[in-house]
């Protein structure tokens, strides 16, 4: 192993167990534990929120994929930057004022009953473990190849790191690594494309005429189809980013994090400033990849891609900089997994134990130490899956998580929130549907029926990768005929009224008012 490389890392888990032991003081109730209580401002938590949406797959495979595949590779990450519109203009607000920590305080404010309850934390438990081992493996992967470390050390590296984060620093630990690991990426990747700017003496021009002769598209680069060959795959993988990141918990939950609504608006607009330079970077970043490294030794190196930014900073910057995107990159694992834990260990503690098992009649001190001890089995389990999946393509899990999330969490929030008629039947039938429709349709297309690299040797049934085409409206109709099919009384609609008003305003009908 390289000194530089293994001296940088140790530094940066050295600074992040710092802040864990500062934030463990500052973690002894549960509203801190949970939510920080609420004292992030609305930057601190945009960063925290950008810091927790960054992947890895979006640091180091959409360069990849723009060095690759070009203009399509690109118009992947658009659907990442467009769902904060969604999430801007239509549940966050409604979300900061009725939830208090998880999004089953959200709906239950609405519906309230723990049948409801339950469903919104088994979806959010499902869907954060979903995207968590997918990322542990990730990690045992990408750290093999930029540091030599062997897979299971790095799976277990990580998985231990993130468990020590959220036990004891909970929300308050994890944001600040979160907003750390933001300014590390945006410096990292804002210098890297100085120094590939640099190499054509600030000239786009020249850039772009040097991508043209290193890869074999040719003008063909700049133009749509070589990702995307069906239009109907095109426009559902979007519609499962956009809508699926406004369902995602451990992105909603940090909305909680912040005192009042216009923290939320500038916590939001903050984010999508800075994930909209992010990918706009990445764009530079794909381009130098294939104009000073080139397609052929790319592939030659490394034919996923995913290693496009790391060898595009040692072809620019020497061992140094190699290092240091080594290290952000592992910053960038550690942050995204820590978010995904806090969530799921606050489903299963706050809603699971605190509402529905102790039924509300129990103190802080019992329910601090069922969330410590739910983080690490989290934990715990999470390490265990990804140890014994090396050998398996998880990839399709990523898609699911989001796929799962715009057809269950998502059509649930956003009827609860706007449709008067929604009912509760209506809530639990959606999000039944919406979740079993995602584990159907995928479990029939290309990622499991695969002849060539799929879980089951045989053709798909279901030709789409990214079903939330269909999917999200069976979510939807699901809420529809549960809603018109179950009875709907006069004082629901009375109810409604109160709720919508809370909802918009902030002021509930005992005149309680948020400033």
């Amino acid at each position: 192993m390289n000194p530089t490389y293994f001296l940088l890392l140790i530094y940066i888990i050295v600074c992040t167990l710092i802040i864990t032991y500062w934030a463990a003081k500052r973690s002894g109730t549960t509203k801190q534990y949970y939510i920080a209580s609420g004292t992030l401002t609305g930057y601190q938590n945009g960063m925290a929120i950008s810091g927790d949406f960054i992947s890895a797959a979006s640091f180091l495979g959409v360069v990849g994929m723009i060095a690759i595949r070009g203009y399509d590779g690109f118009l992947y990450s658009i659907g990442f930057l467009v769902s904060y519109i969604v999430v801007l203009f239509l549940v966050s607000e409604p979300v900061h004022r009725l939830g208090k920590y998880s999004l089953g305080d959200v709906v239950c404010t609405r519906f309230p009953s723990q049948t409801m309850r339950f469903m919104m934390a088994f979806c959010t438990f499902i869907i954060s473990i979903l995207y968590m081992i997918p990322q542990l493996v990730a990690s045992g992967f990408l750290l093999r190849l930029l540091l030599d470390i062997d897979y299971s050390l790095s799976v277990f590296v990580i998985g231990t790191i993130m468990t020590i984060y959220v036990v004891f620093g909970g929300m308050v630990a994890t944001s600040w690594v979160q907003i750390i690991k933001t300014v590390l990426l945006m410096s990292g990747t804002f210098l890297l494309t100085l120094i590939v700017f640099s190499h054509f003496n600030w000239d786009l021009s020249k850039l772009l005429s040097k991508v043209k002769e290193g890869t074999p598209l040719g003008e063909q680069f700049f133009l749509p189809g070589h990702l995307y060959h069906n239009s109907l795959e095109f426009l559902s993988l979007q519609l499962s980013l956009v809508l699926g990141t406004a369902g995602l918990p451990h992105i909603l939950m940090r909305l909680f994090t912040v005192r009042n609504t216009a923290e939320v608006r500038k916590s939001l607009l903050s984010a999508t400033w800075i994930i909209g330079l992010f990918y706009f970077m990445t764009l530079v970043l794909g381009f130098g990849t294939v104009a000073l490294l080139g397609y052929e030794q790319l592939i030659a190196k490394d034919p996923t891609g995913n290693l496009a930014a790391p060898l595009l900073a040692s072809v620019v910057g020497g061992d140094f900089l190699l290092a240091f995107v080594s290290a952000v990159a592992f910053t960038t694992i550690v942050a995204v997994v820590s978010g995904l834990a806090i969530s799921a260990t606050t489903a299963f503690s706050h809603d699971i134990f605190y509402h529905i098992w102790k039924k509300e009649k129990t103190n802080e001190k019992e329910q601090l130490w069922a969330a410590r001890l739910t983080a690490f089995v989290i934990g715990f389990l999470s390490t265990l899956f990804a140890l014994r999946l090396e050998s398996i393509n998880v990839t399709f899990l990523v898609s699911m998580t989001f796929i799962v999330a715009a057809s269950s969490i998502f059509p649930v929030l956003i009827l609860t929130i706007y449709w008067k008629r929604f009912t509760h039947v209506g809530a639990i039938s959606a999000i039944i549907s919406g979740v079993a429709a995602s584990i159907i349709f995928v479990a029939l297309g290309p990622y499991i029926m695969n002849p060539v690299d799929g879980w089951i040797n045989a053709d798909p049934i279901f030709s789409l990768y990214n079903p939330g085409i269909i999917t999200i409206p069976i979510g939807f109709a699901g809420a529809l005929l549960g809603s018109l099919f179950s009875k709907n009384s006069l004082h629901k609609e009375t109810n409604f009224h109160d709720f919508y008003i809370k909802a918009q305003t902030g002021i509930s009908s005992r005149g309680d008012q948020e400033w």
